[in-house]
């Protein structure tokens, strides 16, 4: 019988290797974002609050001392100076102010299903449901994934989905399954509904009025994207656990699920995770709850688990602590993620490079150009990885260059959409990613082996929709 651990290691193709830590990865990347403000000539748009002014961009010159390699320097007015080793390492730390009310979040999510999982009633809970089922996970994870998608493609929810993927790991690891798999069956439909965002405020009240729609217009582009997307990123993760489970005993003893009766007390905390997870949902899109009131909401959760399940004060204390204790990586990883963006802004390179990519889509016809603007906005989504503040930059820009070479302004947001969803789901830059991987524990290498062919397919998918729209003129 093969082991959970071991599946693990075999996925998808050979991950018999040891995988590249992924906090040095994103030291990587940082050092290349820092060698860019030396190499990429300094520049600037001027700004209308958040948003970019189209035809504003200016470059600005570039205050080179040697000494600066090691030490930094503060330019003169008027002048930009590059990163240098010390400034690349301070903006870690700063990486990590900058988001600590995200990174807190994770931990207090950590804290409160430590406290679940020390009173176990996750696993009788799984056990029920699978009895429900009878056993089979090839019609419960579809039904999971399609209803996970719900949340980002019409709420524009997505780090509030943390919350299951704990609950969806303790699925898979009934199945011996790879954690992997489990975080794919939480985040691949997170991430496609946001990609495809057929009503999903953050993205399109931003986006659309920028290009100069009305916000939801062209919807029916977005429900086909949808639609296609999520039947691809079923059937791929469906085909994974298929793959796992093609040489098992399905009939073993391991997989033999009764459904067990749960005792008052399971079902008071079940219950109570239930209405919990339903009242986070309402009071963050009616009062607009953030990572501060996320984070007590968490904490308190696991306070009340831990009372529901009768443990003492001591135990509840230290089922919170384990549970922060194995995110904490998490805060790394966001403050390395997040160092890349304050380097480039320093060196006062973003500009120049969001500029000159935006270059790239003026020539050609409207294929062309709508094909590149997706290429486009996958580039600048490694730098900036907030779908927001990407569309607050690159929407001003690219809808006028559009509307010159025949690319509507629907059409720009949709490839604006493809664009920052299908980096989001890879790019290790992405602090939304970032704070999926610590909270299933699996490394960022370990995932890019899983889902780089389904984020190929993806793309093909992508392209297909934008060529569609341009066809359309929609």
């Amino acid at each position: 019988m093969e082991t959970a651990k071991t599946a693990d290691r075999e996925t998808t193709g050979d991950l018999n290797k040891k995988p590249q830590h992924p906090a040095v990865i994103l030291a990587f990347v940082v050092l290349i974002a820092a060698v860019l403000t030396w190499i990429v000539p300094s520049g600037s748009y001027e700004r209308d609050g958040k948003n970019v002014l189209p035809e504003s961009f200016t470059f600005v010159p570039k205050d080179i001392s040697w000494l600066g390699v090691l030490v930094g320097q503060e330019p003169a007015e008027g002048m930009a100076a590059p990163v240098g080793l010390t400034r690349m390492i301070a903006a870690i730390p700063a990486g990590i102010v900058e988001q600590a009310d995200l990174i807190f979040m994770v931990m207090f999510i950590g804290a409160m299903f430590g406290v679940l999982q020390s009173s176990r009633v996750l696993e009788r809970g799984l056990d029920r449901l699978l009895g429900v089922a009878k056993g089979n996970i090839f019609v419960l994870v579809p039904v999971i994934m399609v209803m996970l998608s719900f949340g980002p493609t019409f709420l524009g929810m997505a780090k509030e989905f943390l919350l299951v993927i704990p609950m969806v790991l303790a699925l898979t690891n009934r199945f011996e399954l790879p954690k992997v798999i489990g975080l794919a069956i939480v985040a691949v439909p997170v991430k496609v509904g946001y990609l495809a965002s057929i009503i999903n405020p953050y993205a399109l009240t931003v986006a659309q009025p920028l290009a100069g729609v009305p916000v939801f217009s062209g919807m029916w582009l977005r429900v086909v994207n949808y639609v296609v997307m999520m039947i691809v990123g079923i059937a791929f993760v469906l085909w994974t656990i298929r793959s796992q489970l093609k040489d098992r005993d399905v009939t073993d003893e391991t997989h033999t699920f009764d459904g067990g009766k749960l005792s008052h007390r399971d079902g008071l905390v079940l219950s109570t995770l239930g209405l919990g997870i339903v009242f986070m949902v309402f009071a963050a899109q009616r009062w607009g709850w953030g990572a501060e009131e996320l984070s007590a909401y968490y904490l308190t959760l696991g306070i009340i688990f831990g009372i529901e399940s009768r443990m003492g004060a001591s135990q509840i204390a230290e089922a919170l602590v384990a549970g922060m204790k194995k995110v904490l990586i998490a805060a790394v990883l966001i403050g390395l993620a997040t160092s890349v963006a304050i380097i480039l802004k320093e060196g006062q390179v973003l500009d120049s490079i969001i500029h000159g990519l935006a270059g790239l889509v003026g020539g050609g016809n409207s294929y062309f150009a709508a094909y590149t603007m997706v290429v486009v906005q996958l580039l600048a989504d490694v730098a900036i990885p907030s779908t927001s503040g990407q569309a607050a930059v690159t929407m001003p820009i690219l809808g006028p260059v559009g509307q010159l070479t025949g690319v509507t302004p629907n059409t720009t947001v949709l490839a604006f959409l493809i664009g920052n969803g299908l980096t989001n789901i890879i790019t290790p830059t992405s602090s939304g990613l970032l704070i999926f991987l610590a909270t299933a524990e699996v490394s960022w290498t370990t995932w890019f082996r899983y889902v780089w062919r389904l984020f190929l397919l993806l793309m093909v998918v992508g392209f297909a929709m934008v060529t569609l729209a341009v066809a359309e003129g929609d």
